[in-house]
């Protein structure tokens, strides 16, 4: 049910904060009852939620389960078109409407309208405790993969046969150690860094072959190479995102995720800090007029995600006419791997700020993740269109589905597909670049190149226009 979670991150950092998004905290309940009191089923994503007096509860259900998962409070007054603004003690902000029969669901920081229905009471195993031995830990988890999660065809993964193979392997007298080590093993071949298991203070995280975590020791260890190497920069919002004025009348701005801007990392407080970030950056002398940037370079090479919402946030400073930024839908056949919800097209429109028009390279690599990865399909139909330089993406899109599992233990999984115009997806192997070039290996660090930075400066100088 939440939103994209911030790799900011080492997998430690991502598995802790999935953790804590399980962790059911205690919302702050309005005791009034709301227009969208009752029980609702989400459409895709796996969750029941039960509404009463302004407390919601959220149910994460399979066909073998139904656990608690979350509780949220209606902070507010009822908003226009009956809107009702649920809280949760981690801040998150849920909003939830009705429209006759339907209903309908948004998470601040996360794009999209999720679609409800109205369940006349809670199943019936949402009334009864799930077995927590080791068995029943293992079938939901098998489960919950089998029913929500899109690429194993992709991934050229049988999860039929997975259960065949290590479901035998657990009695009631398997080990935590042990069980652990099965379920890893299971999601292991997915090489998806958007699933993941926390396991008795452990962390199990998996990523594509080949590329490195955007941790922060890392992303401080490359900043400070591009500080040195290419040019000094000013940080803003909590040094997640830096910007120095390039000779020639180029721009230079280094994103490292789509979060973490504030103390507070809310949403709202997250998108406020960006704006004040966009105004210093994007003035109105570097967007139009004879000073204004004759290119500008966006360096996502070292990026943890974050939110999408954030993402389009951004994108709005870049255009100055509205466009699709992608389609996403979700997965909502637990029988049918191919059932998705119909595609929801998301819009970038132009902000009301100064807007930057030109040319813009994109620098990308393998430890672009998540947001990173959407974000940079955001900006594949703006005109003029960005020229992608570096590597592949990591190759996750969604938003994480958080799960609990009956023993107490958290994993995700992703459910959700971003589409582009042609319907294609690039989960998997990542977006590709238009020019490949090496990004932060071995050998560029230790001889002082970067073949993408210069790429970039190289090309916009050569094709400068205003």
């Amino acid at each position: 049910m939440r939103r994209k979670i911030v790799l900011r991150a080492t997998a430690t950092a991502a598995a802790a904060t999935l953790a804590a998004a399980t962790a059911a905290p205690q919302a702050r309940a309005a005791d009034t009852a709301t227009p969208v009191d009752g029980v609702w089923t989400t459409d895709g994503y796996a969750t029941v939620l039960s509404i009463d007096h302004g407390r919601m509860t959220g149910y994460e259900t399979t066909a073998v389960s139904c656990l608690p998962a979350f509780t949220a409070g209606a902070t507010g007054p009822v908003g226009s078109e009956g809107r009702v603004a649920f809280t949760d003690d981690d801040g998150d902000v849920i909003r939830v409407w009705r429209d006759g029969p339907r209903g309908h669901l948004t998470i601040d920081g996360s794009v999209g309208v999720r679609g409800l229905r109205r369940t006349a009471a809670l199943p019936a195993r949402c009334t009864r405790p799930t077995p927590k031995d080791p068995r029943a830990t293992f079938d939901v988890f098998w489960q919950a993969f089998a029913e929500n999660y899109p690429f194993f065809a992709a991934k050229g993964v049988d999860w039929d046969a997975v259960r065949r193979r290590y479901r035998p392997q657990v009695t009631a007298d398997t080990t935590g150690d042990r069980l652990a080590a099965i379920l890893d093993e299971m999601i292991a071949p997915l090489h998806d860094a958007h699933t993941m298991l926390i396991a008795d203070g452990r962390r199990y995280f998996h990523i594509r072959p080949g590329t490195t975590l955007p941790s922060p020791d890392y992303d401080a260890r490359i900043k400070a190479f591009i500080a040195k190497r290419d040019t000094p920069l000013r940080d803003f919002a909590q040094g997640r995102i830096s910007y120095a004025d390039l000779p020639g009348g180029l721009g230079y701005l280094r994103i490292s995720g789509f979060g973490g801007y504030t103390d507070e990392d809310t949403y709202a407080a997250n998108a406020a800090e960006l704006d004040r970030t966009l105004d210093a950056v994007l003035t109105p002398a570097r967007t139009s007029g004879p000073t204004a940037l004759r290119g500008l370079i966006i360096d996502l090479r070292v990026n943890g995600g974050g939110s999408d919402e954030l993402g389009l946030r951004i994108a709005s400073r870049l255009t100055g006419r509205p466009y699709t930024a992608y389609a996403k839908r979700v997965r909502n056949d637990p029988e049918n791997p191919a059932g998705f919800t119909r595609p929801q097209p998301i819009r970038v429109r132009p902000a009301d700020a100064p807007v930057y028009r030109g040319p813009v390279a994109l620098l990308t690599g393998g430890s672009t993740v998540s947001a990173g990865e959407t974000f940079t399909q955001a900006l594949m139909d703006r005109s003029p269109r960005p020229v992608r330089i570096g590597a592949n993406t990591q190759g996750v899109f969604s938003d994480i589905l958080d799960r609990k599992l009956p023993n107490g233990w958290a994993f995700g999984l992703p459910d959700e597909e971003f589409l582009t115009r042609t319907g294609r997806t690039f989960d998997g192997p990542g977006i590709p670049p238009d020019i490949r070039t090496p990004v932060f290996t071995d050998a560029e660090l230790a001889e002082g190149r970067d073949s993408a930075f210069d790429r970039a400066v190289a090309l916009l100088s050569g094709r400068a226009v205003r």
